[in-house]
């Protein structure tokens, strides 16, 4: 039986190598992520931190970093207690040219069965990748809730 998966693809009008940026830049996910920003140096084996309010809410390690095709790492929950027994999880962003646009295809994998982790990966996802889409294309983000983020499990 497979294990539970988040899979999610969007087509952006921009390049890969802006998308890129924006996936790997602090200066960009800031703006579409809540507030959120990314720490690493996106060598395969480096550390990666996602922090919010200057406190580390996820973490893990880079997988693979093929710029502007493909980057994947390790994902680790900090912040809420609820999230914080769910194993290690994987994300991987592969970006294609596609025509005039980029096809962005989003796994995140590594869930168990039950868990609460799917579900908030479930509602988050879709809330940061429109405001990454928007921003990308029109130069502002959506004005959707952070709640969107939390919304999936009990976190308190």
């Amino acid at each position: 039986m497979s294990r539970p998966q988040f899979v999610y693809v969007s087509y952006i009008e921009t390049t890969p190598e802006k998308l890129w940026e924006a996936l790997t830049s602090s200066e960009f996910t800031r703006q579409y992520w809540f507030g959120a920003e990314v720490r690493s140096d996106w060598k395969v084996g480096s550390p990666f931190a996602l922090t919010l309010d200057g406190e580390i809410t996820d973490s893990g390690e880079i997988l693979e970093a093929d710029p502007p095709r493909r980057l994947s790492y390790s994902f680790k929950h900090q912040k809420f207690e609820e999230l914080r027994g769910e194993p290690i999880s994987r994300v991987v962003f592969t970006i294609e040219p596609f025509g005039s646009l980029v096809r962005l295809t989003v796994l995140h994998d590594g869930f168990v069965e039950g868990g609460k982790y799917l579900g908030a990966v479930s509602n988050g996802w879709p809330a940061i990748l429109s405001g990454l889409k928007s921003l990308l294309e029109r130069g502002k983000v959506l004005a959707i809730p952070r709640a969107a983020l939390n919304k999936g499990f009990d976190a308190t």
